[in-house]
């Protein structure tokens, strides 16, 4: 069997379509959830851990919904168990030098993270009858662990989708070195929105409440920032989205990024509008960069 990295991945483009499109908006939300959920445990208030719940509570759907959708856009499921096993020795396998090899296993020992949290916070929470899955909470030691490496994992899942995309040789991808950063900003917006949204909307009192929603607004600053410097790097090949993913970019950056700061930053409060819009105009818009990001390069 011949290990040697491949040249097609650099110069063969992937034909990425919805599935992919919808595997890095879910994934983000995983990563970026379980971060915020990790941070929350370490060095948040008590009565913020139900705040830290609903983090894990996304997280570990999300993952395992990542999975799925980048195991049927493969074509053939067993495609993804080759990517960790080796067909002929049953052997683990791990390619340093591939992308797709480093991301499969990071996705893996990611998910079994989320699904240890996943249950320790529904021990905790009284869910299920088996309070030895508290322990897998912080501040008891397995769940330190879990929570350590758990954020440290779902900060390179945030991250790796725009990564992944930069060390292709398609255009608008691989002519700009700050997708990686545009997307682990974009995960944090929008994870900090969906924590937000569902926090909200529950019965429950959430001190830590306000903090998020006020953290949500300035990465949602951060990321306009970040995407404006995007767009200063491509150069001439900002030529590129002169059409109709360049009009849906724009939408973005009003819908998600402008909108939900002047909401956030206004003296007065409009009647009717909550932290629950502007949240929901953030998840609409993170997706709706993903789609743009994905389809745009395939049409150059």
């Amino acid at each position: 069997m011949n290990d040697a990295p491949s040249s097609t991945w650099f110069t063969t483009g992937p034909h990425w379509g919805w599935l992919i499109a919808l595997y890095f908006f879910f994934g983000g939300l995983a990563g970026g959830s379980y971060f915020l959920a990790a941070l929350i445990d370490l060095f948040g208030r008590r009565e913020d851990r139900p705040l830290a719940h609903i983090g894990y509570y996304i997280a570990f759907p999300c993952v395992a919904l990542s999975g799925l959708l980048l195991t049927v856009d493969l074509g053939k499921p067993m495609r993804f168990w080759h990517m960790l096993i080796e067909s002929n020795t049953y052997r683990p396998m791990f390619k340093y030098w591939s992308p797709m090899s480093i991301g499969s296993w990071v996705l893996l020992t990611f998910g079994l993270f989320t699904l240890a949290s996943f249950l320790g916070a529904l021990a905790e929470d009284g869910r299920i009858p088996w309070p030895a899955f508290r322990k897998l909470r912080a501040p008891a030691a397995p769940g330190l662990v879990v929570e350590l490496l758990g954020g440290a994992s779902g900060f390179f899942v945030a991250s790796y989708t725009g990564v992944l995309l930069g060390v292709t040789n398609r255009p608008i991808w691989s002519d700009t070195p700050l997708l990686g950063m545009l997307f682990v900003v974009s995960a944090a917006s929008t994870s900090a929105a969906l924590i937000t949204l569902l926090a909200h909307r529950s019965a429950l009192t959430m001190p830590g409440l306000a903090d998020l929603h006020r953290m949500e607004t300035w990465v949602v600053a951060l990321e306009l920032l970040v995407f404006i410097a995007v767009v200063v790097s491509l150069g001439r090949v900002l030529t590129a989205w002169l059409n109709g993913w360049g009009v849906l970019l724009l939408i973005v950056v009003a819908l998600g990024m402008v909108a939900p700061l002047f909401l956030a930053w206004r003296r007065s409060p409009i009647r009717g509008v909550s932290m629950s819009t502007t949240a929901i105009l953030v998840l609409i818009a993170g997706f709706l960069l993903r789609v743009a990001i994905v389809f745009s390069s395939e049409g150059v």
